[in-house]
């Protein structure tokens, strides 16, 4: 217990010493200024331009930032459907697998698209060496890289800059982010012990004689950005559960720390845009806290372990239930909330498995989405926050609200109230669909207090774009209710990614235009301990109250049946 708690204190001093170096990295990269990959990179980035037709130089307002946003995505959505659609007839296809049904390709694409990979497939089983590479691992790139864009084009709107080029800043983030560190994990993925081959799978005779197949194919490339750029679809389908995927606590602390450095870093370069470091530190001091009291939940509920198992046995003892003995329970906890406050989505365990503790913090940093959030658009919705805190103090003070200089109008308080209400819209109205024909529609393996939970949590999973399941809700092939799960978190993903990114830029946008207004003394300082105090409070107000009825419904009811012995 002790080594566990000293590798969640090592993974946490890790990110906090990376965030300011990576954090002014991604400030130079997007302001953009010199940095070190300029002389190679820069005539790579230009020979990109001149043959796409884009023009660096030319910034983008709100709706033609949107309108790139949209039609790229489509268009690599197409390129990546087609591709898994004819994978038989491909190559690299070692295992000879047949085509994915039809919604299995369009769900698995659109999940990939928007970073959040939610699998309702198991990767060894159904996709080629080919469409792990060449189609989803595509996608691994290009659907961070354009949530970077976005979150910092809403941070150079709100600053009053120009939005800039989106073509440009996906181009740039994965040239001189995501590709060069992704490299060296990787590489440092392959020394520690994960396989990156096109050899087929390996039969082997085991110790009892029996003849077994061991999968395998090029994983430490597809772990490395599936962890850097929060994507979290798994090459196989025990995800980082899998040795070939997590074989140690080496690579466990490596994947953590890949999950948590670009979007805590993002913090830091909302402060260098803005010119205030106090701000910026208040700010990540406020997540850091959060997200250390959902470590310590999760963590005391697994300690604690099954109150029903403990009396069997007469001694309490930790959960052990769906964890990897390897990496031990301390270290699939830290997993659970990490991958789940960044909408990583990947697991080293089973959340079926876990107490109702660790899905109740699971739940929440996916309602939430600001501890820390996805890449580039968690630190936008964490500013959205700021707004409403700017907006309510204002109200208490009768005056009109400022953020950073610029009047906060009716457009600007409309535009994030939907952003704020689009959320659980989609979560808890597919929700009541999916509950009202549990049989029909959503085969539900485990009734009462758990079965609610699985069914929440897929939701909030593909709202959040965050990628992580449950369980037990028959939602891959060949169950007949695969086709009810495909084509409503389809709907789900696309909605709960492209509504709010629109948003975000409208915004930025109608901020970038405004005349700043000069500080005077009744002006709301947004750089001290009680704004964030006020900020914080907003969060735990608007995003959990929302959503209280179906966690008291769900896992803090279950955690009451568990007490009781029922």
């Amino acid at each position: 217990m002790l080594q566990g708690f000293f590798q969640i204190a090592l993974t946490l001093l890790i990110v906090v010493g990376l965030t300011p170096i990576l954090g002014d990295y991604l400030a130079r990269v997007f302001m953009p200024t010199e940095t070190r990959l300029d002389p190679v990179l820069r005539p790579v980035e230009n020979f990109i331009y001149q043959i796409s037709g884009v023009d660096p130089q030319k910034n983008m307002t709100g709706r033609q930032y949107s309108f790139a946003v949209l039609i790229s995505n489509a268009s690599m959505g197409l390129l990546v459907y087609l591709l898994l659609i004819f994978q038989a007839k491909l190559p690299l296809n070692v295992t000879h697998l047949g085509m994915p049904t039809w919604d299995t390709a369009l769900h698995t694409t659109i999940s990939f698209l928007v970073a959040a990979d939610l699998q309702h497939y198991s990767g060894e089983t159904t996709m080629s060496y080919l469409s792990q590479i060449a189609a989803l691992g595509f996608l691994m790139f290009v659907a961070p890289a354009t949530g970077a864009a976005v979150g910092i084009a809403f941070i150079r709107g709100l600053t009053g800059r120009p939005l800039g080029n989106f073509y440009v800043d996906l181009t740039r983030f994965i040239m001189r982010v995501l590709l060069p560190i992704s490299i060296v994990g990787a590489v440092l993925l392959l020394i520690i012990g994960v396989p990156e081959t096109l050899a087929g799978p390996q039969t082997v005779t085991t110790l009892e004689g029996m003849n077994q197949t061991i999968a395998r194919g090029p994983v430490a490339h597809f772990e490395s950005i599936k962890m850097l750029g929060e994507n979290g679809g798994g090459f196989f389908g025990v995800n980082s559960a899998h040795p070939y995927e997590n074989p140690n606590g080496a690579s466990n602390l490596l994947e953590i720390v890949f999950q948590l450095c670009i979007p805590a870093a993002f913090i830091y370069t909302y402060g260098i845009f803005i010119g205030n470091k106090k701000q910026t530190d208040l700010l990540f001091r406020m997540v850091f806290a959060i997200f250390i009291v959902l470590i310590g939940v999760t963590v005391v509920g697994e300690f604690q372990g099954n109150p029903l198992i403990n009396s069997l046995l007469g001694s309490q003892q930790p959960n052990l239930e769906g964890k990897e003995v390897r990496l031990g329970w301390v270290e699939t906890a830290l997993f659970a909330v990490t991958t789940t406050s960044t909408m990583t989505g990947s697991a080293n365990g089973a959340f079926d498995s876990l107490m109702p503790s660790g899905d109740f913090c699971a739940l929440i940093n996916m309602f939430l989405q600001v501890i820390w959030g996805s890449v580039g658009t968690g630190t936008a919705y964490l500013l959205i926050y700021l707004f409403l805190s700017v907006f309510l103090t204002g109200l208490i003070v009768g005056r009109t609200p400022e953020f950073l200089g610029r009047k906060i109008d009716r457009r600007e308080i409309t535009l994030v109230g939907l952003i704020v209400l689009i959320h659980p819209l989609l979560i808890l109205l597919p929700t009541s669909i999916t509950l009202a024909f549990t049989d029909t529609l959503a085969g539900i393996s485990n009734p009462g207090f758990h079965g609610l939970t699985q069914v929440v949590y897929e939701y909030a999973s593909a709202a959040a774009g965050n990628g992580s399941g449950m369980a037990g809700l028959g939602n891959s092939q060949p169950a007949p209710t695969a086709l009810w799960w495909n084509l409503t978190t389809t709907l789900t993903l696309l909605l709960g990614r492209y509504i709010p990114i629109i948003v975000l830029l409208l915004l930025a946008d109608g901020m970038s235009h405004q005349q700043p207004t000069p500080v005077t003394r009744a002006t709301l300082p947004t750089d001290t301990s009680l704004f964030v105090g006020v900020t914080s409070a907003s969060i735990l107000i608007l995003g959990v109250l929302t959503f209280f009825p179906v966690l008291a419904l769900g896992p803090i009811a279950e955690a009451f049946q568990l007490v009781s012995g029922r």
